[in-house]
């Protein structure tokens, strides 16, 4: 039998919607596993049912780790999951557990599996400046600026995309390199032992959108407008912060703030997570070391068993 250390990473990953829970759960009755949470909304307390977060009896059945572990005020960041998520593998290996990592949050997945970029870390107050500015000459005066400073990533970047906008005009005024030269420098991958990749792939496009509709106004009828409103009611809390501006969230939000009407505000919460889940299909196809998952459960779970073996034995 494999030593602890050497037990496999299973990484599990795909679009929004295409069944990566449901295949962790289900690979959770075949075998003692333990999940690693890879989702940047999840990490947040208070906000379940638009990340469509484990329930109560999944948790209890299978032990999850990275949920509800910082408040929705205090942005968590894929430097900060790299290191907890490093350690959660250890400590499930150490039980002799195969860790299986779920989830779609591609710079979460980057930051642990390919290693972080060396950038300045976050300056408050140079953030607050870039606040201020925005609040004052509009988001897209301050994606104009990114354009004439680093117009790689300003092409890259949604005009509205307000969060990574004021990052990339953080890094340029912190080193006075646009962030796309920062991106580039080669930084060793960390050492996680032996990885298994496979990305669940939905074969019909219109399939998906379909799912991503359905649950997102499944989310709706399970409350998720009382969910925000609560968020929203707080007091201490803004659509600039990270968990905001999840997908639903921040949508739901403009409707609170009394700036669109709920069906609007449902219509583009479903539009952009179907961009979302293009981002990621688009990202995994393209990134190499990722074993395509296909078909219906039980052929995935049979691949995934056939990959885990070329890579030692797992516990039984």
């Amino acid at each position: 039998m494999s030593t602890p250390d050497r037990l496999p990473l299973l990484v599990i990953a795909g679009a929004t919607a295409s069944g990566k829970s449901a295949l962790a759960m289900a690979l959770a009755r075949r075998m003692p596993v333990e999940l690693i949470s890879a989702d940047s909304a999840q990490v947040y307390r208070g906000m379940d049912i638009g990340t469509a977060k484990p329930s109560a009896l999944e948790q209890q059945q299978v032990r999850h780790h990275l949920l509800d572990v910082c408040d929705p005020a205090d942005p968590y960041s894929a430097a900060r999951f790299a290191v907890d998520a490093t350690r959660a593998i250890s400590e499930v290996r150490a039980r002799c557990h195969l860790p299986v990592l779920v989830g779609g949050t591609l710079l979460y997945l980057k930051a642990l599996l390919g290693g972080l970029s060396r950038l300045p870390s976050s300056s408050p107050a140079l953030r607050a400046t870039l606040q201020a500015e925005a609040d004052e000459r509009g988001v897209a005066a301050m994606h104009a600026e990114l354009a004439t400073r680093d117009a790689e990533t300003a092409e890259r970047l949604h005009p509205n995309d307000w969060q990574r906008i004021q990052r990339a005009l953080e890094i340029v005024r912190l080193t006075g390199q646009p962030a796309s030269q920062a991106y580039r420098v080669p930084v060793p991958a960390p050492d996680l032992g032996p990885v298994c990749r496979v990305a669940v792939m939905v074969a019909d496009r219109s399939v998906l959108h379909q799912r991503i509709e359905q649950r997102f106004h499944q989310m709706m009828e399970a409350g998720l407008l009382a969910e925000v409103e609560a968020l929203f009611r707080r007091g201490d809390l803004h659509d600039a912060l990270p968990s905001i501006r999840s997908v639903g969230y921040r949508q739901l939000w403009a409707t609170l703030a009394a700036d669109v009407a709920l069906p609007v505000a449902v219509g583009q919460g479903i539009a952009a997570t179907r961009q979302l889940a293009k981002r990621q299909l688009t990202w995994l196809r393209n990134e190499p070391g990722w074993q395509p998952l296909h078909g219906d459960l039980a052929r995935q779970l049979d691949e995934v068993a056939r990959s885990l073996k070329t890579l030692g034995r797992c516990p039984e």
